[in-house]
């Protein structure tokens, strides 16, 4: 069955074209990836990596988004990263501020100058986020011949880089299948996932982890993903009735439809937004560790796997779930919207009272997808902190770009697939959601 349906997806020319330039941007994006950047020791870098130094934890902590780009000081080094940041950073100057709310309200136009704009701010960050990786990499002595040369270089280097990286991830939201930052950062997570693999086998063999150990790690997150994919198709039904109306010798209305409230309103937004703000701090006190030592206690404090860290990111991403819905849902706009067309919710009087049923429901759903977000970001976090000699560090969301990226590309293939009259994608027939009562 899945052979067949594989069959059908490249007997569809267009569909086929879509999948093989998608397929060949991804490769360039990944050579690049392996394109180390002039000035660096390789060699000496590897070796830093592999310890369990304060520049090592930090490289793979912030190495989880480029498939090993940054922590090998790549061409691709920075990724996406600098532009996923900066459209976080417009989305929510679009609900704050007026100038880019107006912007978003204007259609085509406003839409590009805000991307514009966004452009620029990750150009911006990305020249931030290569200074400061220029300076410790200087630091740990890691540069061939350090100065200002060597700085200059490697920041063009980079910043020409992630401006490389937001061309490709454009083409392939023009021209290839699925989004195209989604689908980079799904390749790069991909990437890690055969060193991950890798990894547990050499710690295996080291005896450094029990083989049994290794494997309950592997089953541990193959339930997470389950638990992922089980909650991303969950969502509440709310029945909307529409009244009939007679214009003419026309009846318009009439039929019964629903909208529907996932549990996960907000996506990976809030995860990512907070780990972003968390990385700043976290990259200060590891690389002051060195040269203070009250910063080094704060080091073994601030680790993924310590306490405070995680307590701050728990309570991190609880309020940015909120504010992010607050924003991105209006309930009394929802409810002006269905009573100018005619509709109400069974039981619940149109207008100020459905606003206020909509408000509670997205509170109490917004509750658990706070707490289901928290605690998948989490716990990677946690099996680290429990499992001695972790081989590799998978975060929680990575689980969840890799379904959500996954769930969509599904979603647009069996598109096509329906289109041109074949069957869906998956073999159990078209994809439903799993509603939650």
């Amino acid at each position: 069955m899945l052979l067949r349906n594989i069959k059908n997806m490249f007997s569809i020319s267009d569909l086929r074209r879509k999948l093989f330039f998608t397929f060949g941007v991804l490769v360039v994006y990944r050579l690049g990836c392996h394109i180390p950047v002039i000035g660096i020791n390789v060699a000496k870098i590897s070796d830093v990596i592999n310890q369990t130094t304060n520049l090592g934890k930090l490289l793979n902590f912030l190495d989880l988004f480029t498939g090993g780009a940054l922590a090998k000081c790549t061409l691709f080094g920075l990724g996406i990263g600098p532009y996923i940041t900066a459209s976080i950073m417009m989305q929510v100057l679009g609900f704050t501020v007026p100038y880019f709310e107006q912007l978003a309200k204007e259609g085509d136009y406003g839409r590009k100058l805000i991307n514009q704009y966004t452009r620029y701010l990750a150009i911006g960050l990305s020249i931030m986020y290569a200074t400061g990786f220029a300076f410790a990499l200087e630091s740990e002595g890691l540069v061939l011949t350090p100065g200002w040369a060597f700085r200059f270089l490697f920041v063009l280097s980079l910043t020409v880089g992630c401006t490389i990286v937001m061309w490709l991830g454009e083409q392939i939201s023009l021209f290839g299948i699925g989004n195209g930052s989604s689908m980079i950062i799904f390749a790069s997570i991909v990437a890690r996932l055969p060193d991950n693999v890798t990894r547990t086998i050499y710690s295996i063999q080291m005896g450094n982890l029990d083989a049994v150990l290794g494997c309950a790690i592997w089953l541990i997150l193959i339930a997470i993903t389950a638990c992922v994919i089980f909650l991303e198709k969950g969502e509440r039904k709310i029945p909307v009735q529409y009244a009939r109306r007679v214009i003419g010798n026309r009846v318009y209305g009439g039929q019964s439809t629903y909208i529907p409230f996932k549990i996960n309103n907000a996506g990976v937004m809030p995860v990512i937004f907070t780990q972003t703000i968390m990385s700043i701090p976290t990259a200060l006190i590891t690389l002051l560790a060195g040269r203070h030592a009250i910063f080094s206690v704060l080091a073994e404090k601030f680790s993924y796997t310590g306490i405070l860290y995680n307590a701050l990111q728990f309570v991190l991403i609880i309020c940015f779930y909120y504010f992010y819905t607050a924003f991105a849902f209006n309930p009394a706009d929802l409810s002006e919207n269905i009573k100018k067309n005619g509709g109400f919710i069974p039981g619940i009087r149109p207008g100020r009272k459905t606003a206020e049923f909509f408000d509670m429901i997205l509170t109490r759903l917004g509750l658990v997808g706070a707490i289901y977000l928290a605690f998948l970001a989490l716990s990677p976090n946690l099996l680290a902190a429990f499992i001695n000699n972790m081989p590799f560090y998978l975060g929680g969301t990575s689980l969840l770009i890799l379904v959500g990226v996954g769930l969509e590309i599904s979603s647009q293939i069996e598109a096509y697939l329906l289109e041109h009259n074949y069957e869906g994608f998956l073999s159990t027939g078209r994809m439903k959601s799993r509603s939650a009562r």
